[in-house]
């Protein structure tokens, strides 16, 4: 057991030593693919006096990433045969197993990382957390036995998607405070990480020119920039970083920013697929985004024709509430005519809300659903339309037009769109 603690420790200095400064770059990475499993073998180092010696096991691990440094991590390790101890290892009031015994240890870890900046393959991190282990027959310490572990451990990363990792854990556990340990080794996958852009071609390198993701872009240069120089597609909108940055398709785009237009699409899927405008949120001109017309409306964002009739109102509600303010009524006058016009039209009203440092993905949900519901009701009240023919969805911040870094922003952001299509029409 000595021995084990002794593993740990230099585990935990080694992370210590490898951190160095804190990671000062932001990463969208963790944002967009928060989600990692683990798989891999790990050792069950029983205490001198248990029942059962130390053996193998599996190890199975699902963790989600907060940011950068704080992941949350739910894991199983099976131990399908644990050997009997000899009785005369054992104290004399414990009865030695008949024949090898199971073990089934879940835990649940919250993990700090101390990345460095030199080397972010290098990724150790301490962790702790409660466990529970089930033993295959009853032992001396208790069949079901709970504990709290703590331990050190590292990742190799080979690229966004795929790294090494080994933890070493050291615990209290059972109802007499043995003090077991685990080892664990195994293969992490990030899902989501990498989008699988081809490189368009490599740029014969000079010295110090390196083009590590073969984009078209120096690593020099992407520093500058900002972009990954080890993930062809840093923003992951099917165009390569250098594609864009060098308006290869004949835009520059925002290798940063996957809609670079914030109409809905993804920029390589305006070049490649809709041969819209990835800087135009209205290739045609027709007033509907060209996002909304591929993903809602199912109309061409290349013929101004087909477009549906589109108000966008900028109406500001009280805080959390949901009811229009009387000022407004005049900004809903319009819709309300043309809907008087033609009863038969029907009718989308979306709700959209903006995105600050405390806002929650849940909360501005529900509320964008409620203000939305709230003009669909206006508008049945007023117009005289069927409630049946309008139909009030919300969007959150899920589809922002502009970023939320101005407040001038976020008020675009805090908008009601009515979407109308003619009565009749299929």
């Amino acid at each position: 057991m000595m021995k084990t603690m002794k593993w740990a420790l230099a585990a935990a200095c080694v992370a210590s030593c490898l951190a160095g400064p804190a990671l000062a770059a932001d990463d969208d990475l963790f944002e967009r693919a928060p989600w990692f499993a683990t798989l891999g073998l790990n050792w069950y180092e029983t205490e001198g006096d248990w029942e059962m010696e130390p053996g193998f096991g599996l190890m199975g691990k699902v963790g989600y990433s907060f940011n950068a440094w704080m992941d949350l991590e739910a894991g199983l390790n099976f131990m399908p045969s644990l050997s009997a101890r000899d009785q005369a290892d054992l104290n004399t009031n414990v009865e030695a197993l008949d024949g090898s015994t199971t073990a089934l240890r879940l835990s649940l870890e919250g993990l700090l990382h101390l990345r460095s900046v030199a080397n972010r393959r290098i990724d150790p991190f301490l962790f702790a957390g409660p466990a529970v282990t089930f033993f295959g027959d009853d032992v001396e310490n208790g069949r079901t036995q709970l504990g709290l572990f703590g331990g050190a451990g590292l990742f190799y990363h080979f690229n966004d998607s795929w790294a090494l990792r080994g933890d070493v854990a050291v615990g209290v556990q059972g109802k007499n405070n043995e003090t077991p340990a685990v080892v664990e080794l195994g293969v992490t996958y990030r899902f989501g990480a990498q989008k699988q852009v081809a490189p368009q071609f490599q740029v014969a390198a000079g010295p110090g020119d390196i083009d590590s993701d073969g984009d078209g872009l120096f690593d020099r240069d992407e520093a500058v920039i900002g972009t990954d120089p080890y993930n062809p597609d840093t923003d992951g909108d099917g165009l390569s970083d250098g594609d864009e940055h060098f308006a290869r398709y004949g835009n520059q785009t925002d290798p940063l920013n996957p809609d670079t237009d914030f109409d809905g699409l993804k920029d390589g899927a305006e070049v490649l697929t809709y041969k819209t405008n990835p800087l135009e949120i209205d290739t045609d001109k027709g007033g509907v985004a060209d996002g909304h017309e591929v993903i809602e409306d199912g109309t061409n964002p290349l013929d101004p024709v087909d477009d549906l009739q589109k108000f966008t109102l900028l109406i500001e509600f009280d805080y959390d509430k949901s009811f229009i303010r009387p000022q407004y009524y005049k900004d809903l006058e319009p819709v309300v005519k043309v809907l008087r016009r033609d009863p038969n039209a029907t009718v989308t009203v979306e709700g959209h809300a903006d995105k600050r440092k405390r806002s929650t993905r849940e909360y501005n949900q529900r509320l964008s659903e409620r203000r939305a519901n709230a003009v669909k009701d206006y508008l049945v009240e007023k117009s005289g339309i069927s409630a049946a023919n309008v139909k009030a969805v919300g969007f959150g911040f899920d589809r922002p037009v502009a970023l939320n870094d101005t407040e001038e922003n976020m008020q675009k952001n805090r908008r009601t769109d009515v979407y109308i299509k003619k009565g009749g029409a299929q």
